[in-house]
């Protein structure tokens, strides 16, 4: 599903990340831990395609068979959208709009007639138990329930990888436990694959697998 092959970042003098090696099969739930400063959103944010590696000719990306790093901006972009969704530690839901035009987004960018799109987005919102928040504006929303509209936002275009950054570093302990309950339920309904940057010790314990960082290097 992912292989990373010797990525590098630098900014100006500062090296963040200093060839990593990563591979990651479909279906499992891989949770990134370490220090702040360790490497952790930077690595994620490139795996995702939201930032770029630093240029090396042995440097690869490899997600669902395609070479990232050959994709132009446009392509990337669409690329992006349809097969990657992402989880943040602050919902970044957009206020004016309610729980089901928040979900829809991705499916607009994508051109999806607005009648497909709303019934994706209450089908989702449904399996979420939020049938009763579709007219709903975030302002209007626990900080759980804004949380799960984040994630039927980042279902809504079926993606095959859901990238999380502190998806729980927001929320109150049930929540959190809930939510970290909801990834397992996810990828069992629905076969996505998820990588989960954490410092909450218990979602990086269920993991299939985790992935320790420290100083840009993955030591463990």
């Amino acid at each position: 599903m992912i292989t990373a092959k010797n990525i590098y970042k630098h900014y100006g003098e500062l090296d963040v990340l200093k060839g990593i090696d990563l591979d990651i099969k479909k279906g499992e739930i891989v949770s990134i831990i370490g220090a702040s400063g360790a490497g952790k959103t930077t690595l994620l944010q490139i795996l995702g395609t939201l930032d770029k590696m630093t240029p090396n000719s042995s440097s690869s990306l490899i997600i669902n068979n395609v070479h990232i790093e050959r994709l132009q901006h446009k392509e990337l972009a669409k690329f992006r959208n349809n097969h990657i969704g992402f989880i943040f530690q602050f919902h970044q839901l957009l206020p004016e709009f309610t729980a089901v035009e928040n979900v829809c987004i991705p499916a607009f960018i994508d051109n999806v007639p607005k009648e497909e799109a709303e019934k994706r987005a209450k089908e989702l919102l449904d399996f979420l138990g939020l049938s009763h928040r579709y007219d709903h504006k975030p302002d209007e929303l626990s900080g759980g329930e804004q949380q799960r509209i984040a994630v039927a936002r980042a279902l809504m275009n079926k993606p095959a990888i859901i990238f999380a950054d502190e998806p729980s570093g927001n929320l109150d302990s049930e929540s959190a436990e809930n939510l970290h309950n909801l990834f397992f339920k996810l990828r069992d309904e629905f076969g996505q694959t998820f990588v989960i940057v954490t410092h909450n010790k218990e979602l990086a314990d269920m993991a299939d697998r985790k992935i320790e960082m420290r100083d840009g290097y993955i030591v463990s």
